[in-house]
């Protein structure tokens, strides 16, 4: 055995085996030390990555909310367009629709105004009972026409906003006075007292409208009322003004008076009388957007058998008016009055040429304002009073004729204008001129108060 055998074979000495030992525990101390750093970093990064997926996953969401969100205010963008839209084209057909009926009012008028006038001249020629009753079922067959034509223009309106109130200062006692002589007819004829209590008020209000609105308030309490009377009482509240229409009618149950301002409604059916039968149910309907037009407030009180109160509340006037309304009188005789006649509708201009002749007045018609040029040339005297349609031919207007014969003749003889447009515009072009306003079809009663109250 060699010497460098028995040195590989010998084993170490103790000392060395110590050292050995001490560096192996010291690298595996090292190396423990190592790992743990190593998986102290393995885990800050795994937990830093997690925090990353996690702001990706968040941020990805919160990008699906907002374009989610977007997505939402651009289909609300897109619907309020729409409904914007379908507003405009709602309101462009409300006006359509309220320019339609106010042109067709005219033509659906026109027959209705030359009938009427016709079947008054027919009664004066058939006196007997028996014509006299089918007449007057006629007139109340076309009066029932007139007004549901002439209340669904004026609902159109209201409804279109182009109504427009002209607020003044006007005086309840005349106002009132002018509705009791217009309805005390036909309370008596239903043995009924129409009584007022009006102190001295000036209010603020449109007079058409307010007219209008009392009109239908009292209409509709005679209508409605057998037995007792329609009381109409204004008084005065510091500032305001309250005006109530009461009746002793049959009064309005709870249920129904909810409904009493809709269309068409005409309350309970278990009534024999003719006029009540007859009634359309618009009248409370236009009494509340005329109201609401004004910002006159509208209330209403009722006991089934012991009547109705309906009560307007509007502002008092701060200056006086300077004219009265004006009332009509009883009519007189027309024999031998002078009337000239301006009318392009040849049935309307043969039927009231025939009912002024038989009025005994003396008639001259003509179409339009060449006709009249031509009359003047051959000759024609001056009328004593002239009745001319608003709308003639080719667009031209009634009131060039007065203003035609004012400008070469200088006449100033009192004028009636015809028409059956209702826009507030003419009524207020027509009292402009001086004239009379008479909407048709025209009533002849009312025409012949009217031209007696003119000639006189």
């Amino acid at each position: 055995m060699s010497a460098g055998d028995a040195t590989a074979a010998d084993p170490p000495p103790a000392g060395t085996v110590e050292a050995l030992g001490r560096r192996v525990y010291k690298l595996e101390r090292i190396n423990a030390s190592l790992m743990a750093h190593v998986e102290r970093a393995m885990d800050q990064q795994g937990g830093a990555y997690s925090l990353f997926q996690t702001a990706i996953t968040l941020e990805g969401r919160v990008r699906s909310r907002t374009e989610e969100l977007t997505a939402l205010m651009h289909s609300l963008e897109r619907s309020n367009e729409a409904l914007q839209a379908a507003k405009e084209e709602a309101e462009t057909a409300n006006r359509s629709k309220t320019r339609f009926l106010a042109a067709a009012s005219h033509d659906l008028l026109q027959p209705l105004n030359a009938a009427r006038l016709s079947l008054s001249a027919l009664t004066d020629l058939a006196p007997s009972h028996e014509a006299q009753t089918i007449a007057g079922q006629v007139e109340r067959g076309l009066q029932t026409i007139e007004d549901l034509i002439k209340t669904l223009i004026d609902i159109s309106k209201l409804d279109a906003g182009v109504v427009h109130p002209v607020p003044k200062s006007v005086r309840l006692a005349d106002l009132v006075a002018n509705i009791e002589a217009s309805f005390r007819p036909f309370a008596e004829r239903k043995d009924l007292r129409l009584v007022t209590r009006c102190r001295d008020v000036v209010v603020e209000t449109d007079i058409v409208l307010l007219q209008r609105i009392l009109q239908n308030l009292v209409s509709n309490a005679v209508r409605y009322t057998e037995r007792g009377g329609v009381l109409i009482a204004v008084r005065r509240r510091g500032q305001h003004c309250r005006i109530d229409v009461v009746d002793t009618g049959r009064g309005i149950p709870v249920s129904e008076q909810s409904l009493v301002f809709e269309e068409f409604y005409r309350g309970s059916k278990d009534t024999d009388d003719a006029e009540v039968s007859l009634g359309l149910g618009l009248g409370l309907s236009i009494v509340q957007r005329m109201a609401s037009a004004l910002g006159h407030t509208i209330t209403l009180h009722s006991r089934v058998g012991h009547g109705t109160r309906i009560t307007i509340d509007l502002p008092c006037g701060k200056t006086r008016p300077d004219a009265p309304v004006r009332i009509a009188p009883v009519a007189t005789t027309l024999t031998g009055a002078r009337v000239l006649v301006v009318e392009n509708d040849a049935s309307t201009a043969e039927a009231l040429e025939r009912l002024l002749t038989n009025w005994d007045a003396q008639v001259r018609t003509h179409r339009d304002l060449a006709g009249v040029a031509e009359a003047l040339r051959t000759g024609m005297k001056r009328p004593d009073v002239m009745i001319i349609d608003y709308h003639l031919d080719d667009g031209t207007c009634g009131l060039d004729v007065v203003a035609y014969l004012r400008r070469t003749q200088g006449w100033v003889t009192p004028v009636i204008v015809t028409t059956a447009d209702y826009g507030n515009a003419i009524e207020r072009q027509v009292i402009e001129t001086g004239a009379e306003l008479v909407h048709k079809p025209i009533k002849p009663a009312q025409l012949r108060s009217l031209l007696a109250y003119m000639l006189a």
